[in-house]
């Protein structure tokens, strides 16, 4: 992916102000608009320009363009691995059925993103969405955080600059990955008398040593010895509500999953835990170690490759050969 400088599609100083970038645009749109403009490729500029006056006219999506800085026209680029996690940008766009780059696409989301947003009327303010991490322990019991949330605002003289503001946000006990936390009136604001939008907290679980997570399911692997999973036992399982006792049948195999109902994340229908077995030999280190081998060798009748030991059927055939 390419990156594009819109400040040098609107031949702008990065630091313009808003109506400064107004005016750049009505005055480029007289003179590529393809109905009236005698200018080679035309269409293909004005379709540049209205891409980066869809940046940089809107106050929330230029903030979120100059986070990522003064980069060289054409160079390749990706977005930031945390792209979107704090800057408060909504991932929301107008441009009707505008065609728009792949370099826009990626960071604001595509050109039917307007549609799916569910946007507020012109009279309300819009609506803001970031990610919010948030542990395996804190979906499990629930908690508070306070986020620093970067907002963008036009100043008095008219440039846009981020605002930091802290939010106390309340982690509901059972949240799962990608649901969405809502935060009423937190959104972008609006003057008296008008609704302010609301921000949208993105749930992404992070990653756990211990556990991974299938919805409200999370499945631990479980080392066994072997004369556990032999002869049975009760062993000692952590689930996210603390340990619990856990029997284990004579002659469990390695990979057999076994059910811990509800011990998974709450809700309406709590998640299970799934144990997966996993049978881990001793080590024979020592004179000991290796005795106690050879004895079983000696004394237990176990071939664990008797199945590929034996022939497999032959299937006889309907089909002949015509001649």
């Amino acid at each position: 992916m390419r990156y594009l400088d819109y400040y040098q599609v609107m031949g702008l100083e990065r630091g313009a102000t808003q109506e400064e970038i107004k005016r750049a645009y009505r005055k480029l749109a007289r003179k590529y608009h393809p109905d009236v403009s005698k200018e080679a490729n035309a269409e293909d500029k004005f379709k540049e320009l209205q891409e980066a006056y869809n940046v940089l006219g809107d106050a929330e999506k230029r903030a979120a363009y100059d986070q990522l800085g003064r980069r060289q026209p054409g160079e390749e680029f990706q977005p930031p691995p945390d792209w979107g996690r704090s800057s408060g940008f909504s991932g929301q766009f107008t441009g009707g059925d505008a065609e728009f780059s792949d370099f826009f696409a990626n960071l604001f989301g595509g050109a039917n993103a307007s549609a799916r947003s569910g946007a507020r009327t012109s009279r309300s303010g819009r609506d803001h969405h970031a990610r919010i991490d948030v542990t395996l322990e804190e979906a499990f019991r629930g908690g508070e955080r306070v986020l620093q949330l970067k907002s963008p605002a036009v100043a008095a003289d008219g440039r846009v600059e981020l605002r930091v503001r802290e939010l106390r946000v309340k982690i509901p006990a059972g949240v799962t990955q990608g649901q969405q936390i809502r935060l009423a009136g937190q959104g972008e604001s609006v003057p008296s008398g008008r609704q302010a939008g609301d921000l949208y907290l993105e749930v992404h679980l992070q990653p756990h040593p211990r556990y991974q997570v299938d919805g409200r399911d999370v499945t631990l692997t479980l080392p066994l010895a072997p004369w556990e999973a032999a002869l049975g036992a009760t062993v000692p399982v952590p689930t996210l509500g603390g340990l619990v006792e856990l029997q284990i049948p004579a002659g469990a195999r390695a990979g057999q999953k076994l059910r811990l109902r509800a011990r998974g994340l709450p809700g309406r229908r709590p998640g299970d835990q799934f144990v997966v077995l996993k049978i881990v030999l001793p080590p024979a280190e020592t004179e000991r170690g290796r005795a106690l081998y050879e004895q079983m060798k000696r004394e237990l009748p176990f071939d664990p490759r008797s199945d590929l030991n034996q022939e497999p059927p032959c299937t006889a055939s309907n089909t002949h050969e015509s001649r």
